[in-house]
């Protein structure tokens, strides 16, 4: 049983402020003492960046920390690997791997990325065809994976590959972590709708992967994949917000400073808009209290699917309410960006970049099936390849 609450959380965050001031300390030198100290992630193991307190506390310290004016670590920046990698890393990595990885993580010296999807892999990630075959102690991997944040940026990246096509597709697959620097990986931009290349297609020709950079026993790697796209789906639709945070912020805020584009018509589509932003919002909130209680699960398939749904609803409404002005872009250069800037750009960027918000990160109807099959209690759908050896499967 832990032994730390919230006052000595206090106490151990003013000691790490005497000892590193924010004011005079370097940002980098401060974020690895507050990893050190435990208080990155409380409810991370001691020695990890974490006391093994409970999650719940994790905003006492952020509250000491940012009344400080201490620095953080740039989230956004490092999403993939904070959302992602390190819940990975943690569940089934070894002490080497954890001891290697989740510091420079999490203080972001390292920025991480997702090889998951490909061509023919999207929906039904599970028929991915990327092959790693054993050579000695080495993988020799050779595929392309698609919509890639982050490969231009990353120097690591969460990878999946089949490493028996004799068996189903779900059961032949490994899950590997792959050094973005090394020969044979080749990264190539891909412009979006909006003009942005924030996406990548990533080649891998010949990269040889060490075993000891393997997550799970070979042939598991669908089980650890699982523990990925449950977590990258409350980063995704979880994440907290205030009241008009997020795609209905600026919405309210044109609607309240401009009243002659208003109607009863906008007016009452504002009004269920904002409810149904609110009411998602306080069930992001109540997931994340679930999750103190353990590992997520897949309700936040239904909090992304509600998200996608909303921000493309939302931003169709503010460029109606905008009007002519609505229909202007501001920016078409083609950029390679680090992160999504939702707010930071004008209506027409929100209302292109949301399309993706239904394919990303698990499409809508992939969602609707786990939704239905494991919050409901529906019955599955037919599913006549569970038991077909991937090299037999129509492609």
């Amino acid at each position: 049983m832990t032994t730390v609450d919230a006052a000595e959380l206090r106490r151990l965050t003013r000691e790490l402020l005497a000892a590193h001031p924010p004011a005079t300390t370097d940002r980098t030198d401060f974020l690895k003492a507050r990893f050190d100290a435990g208080l990155a992630w409380v409810h991370y193991p001691a020695g990890l960046g974490g006391l093994d307190a409970p999650r719940s506390l994790q905003p006492v310290v952020d509250a000491e920390l940012a009344a400080a004016g201490a620095p953080d670590n740039d989230p956004r920046r490092i999403g993939i690997g904070l959302g992602m990698a390190a819940p990975t890393i943690l569940g089934f990595g070894t002490d080497e791997q954890k001891r290697r990885f989740l510091r420079p993580l999490w203080v972001g010296e390292e920025v991480w990325c997702q090889l998951f999807s490909e061509p023919g892999a999207g929906s039904d990630l599970a028929a991915l065809g990327t092959r790693a075959v054993r050579d000695g102690e080495d993988w020799v991997v050779d595929g392309q994976k698609v919509w890639t944040s982050s490969a231009h940026v990353a120097r690591w990246a969460i990878l999946i590959a089949r490493t028996d096509p004799d068996l189903p597709k779900h059961r032949g697959i490994s899950y590997f972590i792959c050094d973005m620097t090394d020969p044979g990986v080749e990264v190539r931009p891909l412009r979006q709708i909006t003009g942005e290349a924030e996406f990548n297609e990533v080649f891998l020709t010949g990269v040889r992967i060490p075993d000891s950079r393997r997550l799970g026993p070979v042939g598991d790697g669908w089980k650890v994949a699982q523990t990925t796209l449950m977590n990258e789906r409350v980063s995704i639709g979880g994440s907290r917000i205030p009241r008009e945070g997020g795609m209905i912020g600026p919405v309210a805020r044109t609607w309240r400073e401009h009243p002659e584009l208003r109607t009863h018509d906008l007016h009452q589509r504002l009004l269920t808009l904002w409810v149904e932003a609110e009411v998602a919002r306080l069930a992001g909130e109540r997931l994340r209290q679930q999750l103190v209680a353990g590992q997520p699960g897949p309700e936040g398939s239904g909090m992304k699917l509600a998200f996608a749904r909303l921000n493309q609803e939302i931003s169709g409404l503010e460029v109606e309410l905008r009007g002519d002005e609505g229909l202007l872009y501001d920016d078409w250069t083609m950029r390679r960006p680090e992160l999504v800037d939702f707010t930071g750009r004008d209506a027409g960027y929100r209302y292109l970049r949301s399309k993706g918000n239904s394919i990303e990160g698990g499409t809508s109807e992939v969602l609707l099936n786990i939704v239905a099959e494991r919050v409901l209690g529906l019955p599955a759908e037919p599913r006549n390849d569970k038991d077909v050896a991937w090299k037999d499967l129509s492609r």
